[in-house]
């Protein structure tokens, strides 16, 4: 599976978004992550538009999650930022049983991205995510611009370590289901390959688009 720096930078947005106990400007999510800035407002923009995040303009506003964090998945991230996985190409011949390999590799990946919280994340490793975000953000321009960013280099923006997921992962379903694949054909081949609302009154009123 191929993840791309625009979702480790939308990965890294979300769960600093997580640890933030109010709206947070897309100046400081930048700054706290990572991100190059005009690249951060295109993410949080397209992360908005999918009903993942709310904001709000002014000193005051920011960004917050639209649900919380125990009810937005890995997944749920992914599937915003890299779209339908498309098809596998079919394989000729001998080399058709790896059609179902394949298949069975995206099932799983599927069951544990789809299993795997944003709380969970930041229970998992609180050392890693904790960045102090969570103050009261009075800089920046709180909603995202539409100006188009260009293509970034790889990089790991991510707030947290493949260890962590590994430690509250390890016998969840879709871990076991996992596992007993391991020593399989399949699993032998594959291994040869790879809202909420801010403190406060009301709910603020959502930037016009």
């Amino acid at each position: 599976m191929r993840i791309s720096a625009r979702t480790q930078y939308a990965l890294g947005a979300m769960l600093a978004l997580a640890t933030a106990d109010r709206p947070v400007h897309a100046e400081r999510i930048a700054a706290s992550q990572e991100i190059p800035r005009r690249f951060c407002d295109n993410i949080l923009l397209q992360l908005r538009r999918a009903g993942l995040l709310r904001s709000q303009r002014g000193p005051d506003g920011g960004y917050w999650l639209a649900r919380p964090p125990g009810e937005i998945a890995l997944a749920d991230v992914i599937r915003v930022t890299e779209g339908a996985e498309q098809a596998t190409r079919p394989f000729p011949r001998a080399a058709a049983p790896l059609a179902a390999i394949w298949e069975r590799l995206r099932s799983h990946e599927n069951a544990l991205l789809s299993e795997i919280t944003l709380a969970d994340v930041v229970a998992s490793g609180a050392d890693h995510v904790g960045d102090g975000i969570s103050g009261d953000g009075t800089s920046g321009d709180g909603a995202a611009g539409d100006g188009a960013a260009g293509d970034e280099a790889a990089r790991d923006g991510t707030s947290f370590t493949a260890a962590s997921v590994a430690s509250f992962t390890a016998g969840s379903p879709a871990a076991s289901t996992a596992a007993s694949t391991a020593g399989s054909p399949a699993a032998s081949t594959a291994d040869a390959v790879d809202a909420r609302p801010p403190a406060g009154s009301g709910k603020p009123t959502e930037p016009a688009e």
